[in-house]
C-alpha cells in the first residue's frame, strides 16, 4: 500500500468508528474503494508546525494524527488563496491536502476529504461555499465562528458542520491547527468566497 493509502486507511477506519449521527449521516453510501491518482509530493512551509505538536491524548485522534503526521513529506500540499487575497503570513502558515477528491491523491466526484493545517496566530477570515462541510479538529483549542457569531474554542474530535453557504472563520493563537476535512455537494474544488478579511 502507498503512503497515502496507509494514511486514506487511517482516515476510513476514524470516520467509520465514529457514532455521531450527522457524521455517519454525511458518509452514508460513500464508496471507498478509489483509485489512486499519482501526484508527487509538495511541501508547503506550514509543515513545519506539524513537528511542535502533540499526538492527540485520546487513542482515536492520536492514531489518526501520528499517521497524518508520519505521511505529511510525502503528500501533495496546496493552497487555494493568494498573496492578493489573504497576505504572505498568511500563506506561511496555511495549508491543505486533499486525500480524495476530484484533485486528491485518489479519485472521486462523489466527496472530497483531507486535512487543513493552520500555524499560529493565524486569522482565517470569514468565508463560504456551496458545498457543505464537516470539520473535526484534532488539536485543542483553535476557535471557531459560523454564521458572524462569536469566535468560541473547540477541541479535539468535535463535530463542526457547515451546511452550504453558511459563513464561517478560524482563529488560532499560541497553537497550530490540524482539522480533518469532508466535502460533499457543489464544486468540490470550488474556491471559497471570501466574505471577511483577516485583520
Amino acid at each position: 500500500m502507498s503512503t497515502a493509502g496507509d494514511l486514506l486507511q487511517a482516515f476510513h477506519d476514524y470516520v467509520t468508528s465514529r457514532s455521531d449521527p450527522l457524521l455517519q449521516r454525511f458518509i452514508e453510501g460513500f464508496d471507498w474503494r478509489m483509485d489512486e491518482r499519482l501526484i508527487g509530493a509538495h511541501r508547503l512551509p506550514v509543515l513545519g508546525h506539524l513537528n511542535i505538536l502533540r499526538a492527540p491524548a485520546d487513542a482515536a485522534e492520536g492514531d489518526l494524527f501520528s499517521t497524518l503526521s508520519s505521511t505529511a513529506s510525502a503528500l501533495h500540499w496546496g493552497q487555494t488563496y493568494s498573496i492578493a487575497d489573504f497576505g504572505a503570513d498568511f500563506l506561511q502558515k496555511y495549508g491543505w491536502v486533499e486525500l480524495f477528491g476530484t484533485r486528491g491523491h485518489f479519485v472521486s466526484d462523489d466527496m472530497a476529504g483531507g486535512f487543513l493545517l493552520l500555524g499560529p496566530d493565524v486569522h482565517y477570515p470569514d468565508h463560504h461555499h456551496i458545498a457543505e462541510e464537516i470539520y473535526i479538529p484534532l488539536t485543542d483549542g483553535a476557535l471557531w465562528s459560523k454564521d458572524g457569531q462569536h469566535f468560541l474554542p473547540r477541541w479535539s474530535g468535535e463535530i463542526i458542520h457547515h451546511p452550504s453557504d453558511i459563513r464561517h472563520a478560524m482563529r488560532t493563537e499560541g497553537m497550530p491547527l490540524v482539522a480533518l476535512y469532508l466535502w460533499r455537494g457543489g464544486r468540490l474544488a470550488q474556491k471559497s468566497i471570501i466574505s471577511g478579511r483577516a485583520k
